[in-house]
């Protein structure tokens, strides 16, 4: 299988990020492996797609860390690849993380990229036609209404003080487009800050103004969900509990909450289903369920972290697995061709 990962930039990937963890994973099971940033694609009128990516060194004896190191070093094979060289190009790049900074043609370059590889019989993952809304916070007001938080998402701050009070004076406020944590803040009863916050948001987004769950001050369960359905590998599911000791409501682990052994329960499995239909529609292969309690919070529908994690956790390779999915992708295409289009494929078993 030849394929190729698309990320921000090769040389700010970290050895534990999830799309290391696949990457590795498929060089070490024999695929064909290329790693590409963003800034390296080319298209031409005759709707080839070009990329300048880097190869990986020879992966046995080696450790994740050490392959990384190798793909970002000065002596690291560059090749050039075009959409004909490909099975596979799997979107791992984040568009939020620089699309409101000094790269903002990021944000929609890797999907419109994909969108073109599409057109030439490559496998895209996941679906590039649908992922610009599902990577927005909007994306998780398309599921049931009982497996979310009450939300409201606007940019009048009269609105979202008369949801505060319809809410008991708790509320959490973020941008309807970003990660990590940013720019997500809890107002309370005094509700002091909320026209400060409100400013800082709309200078580049809607406000998301969601229900607090107090659940979310003891953590919450990052679900790993491919196919649209939960991973699993030797019995065991691909998903981390996260907790920050330092009382923070958020649980993001780039603001320092730590990673723990997941306890999956029936509601848990009972909100992935929940959710099953809609990712197959749109052919989401793979997201992160945020889940507080008994509620989906966020839907992360690109380039979710934790994997790595879950892995060290539970003692099992969840890349292999995550490759495994996608060999039986290439092999429906090689039967079926163009009879399967993208958007079925990127979510069939």
């Amino acid at each position: 299988m030849r394929i190729a990962f698309l990320v921000n930039d090769v040389d700010t990937e970290h050895p534990s990020a999830a799309t290391t963890v696949m990457a590795f994973a498929a060089a070490r099971m024999g695929h064909d492996v290329t790693m590409v940033g963003v800034a390296d694609l080319s298209y031409y009128s005759d709707g080839r797609i070009e990329a300048v990516g880097r190869k990986p060194p020879v992966v046995e004896g080696v450790s994740q860390a050490e392959f990384l190191q190798a793909l970002q070093s000065k002596e690291a094979e560059r090749t050039t690849i075009t959409s004909g060289d490909l099975d596979v190009l799997y979107l791992r790049y984040n568009p939020v993380e620089e699309g409101a900074g000094e790269k903002p043609w990021v944000q929609e370059a890797g999907l419109i990229f994909g969108q073109m590889a599409v057109r030439r019989g490559v496998i895209v993952l996941s679906h590039p036609y649908t992922m610009p809304f599902a990577i927005s916070k909007m994306y998780l007001e398309h599921f049931p209404a009982e497996v979310r938080p009450q939300t409201l998402i606007t940019r009048d701050v009269g609105r979202i003080r008369q949801f505060h009070e319809s809410q008991g004076g708790r509320i959490v406020l973020k941008p309807l487009q970003g990660y990590g944590g940013k720019d997500v803040f809890l107002l309370d009863e005094s509700a002091a800050n909320l026209q400060q916050i409100v400013e800082s948001i709309t200078r580049y987004s809607y406000v998301v103004a969601q229900e607090f769950l107090p659940a979310a001050t003891e953590g919450d369960t990052r679900l790993f969900l491919f196919n649209a359905r939960p991973l699993q590998r030797d019995g065991k599911y691909a998903a981390i509990r996260r907790v920050n000791s330092s009382g923070d409501f958020r649980s993001n682990m780039s603001l320092g909450a730590r990673p723990e052994k997941a306890e999956i329960t029936p509601r848990m499995l009972e909100i992935a289903e929940l959710v099953r239909p809609r990712l197959l529609a749109d052919g989401i292969f793979d997201v992160g369920l945020d889940i507080v309690g008994d509620k989906l919070v966020e839907i992360n529908a690109i380039s979710a972290g934790g994997l790595n994690a879950a892995s060290n956790i539970e003692q099992v390779d969840f890349g292999v697995g995550v490759i495994e999915l996608i060999e039986r992708k290439v092999e429906f295409r090689k039967r079926y061709g163009a009879q399967l289009r993208n958007r079925a494929l990127a979510v069939m078993d």
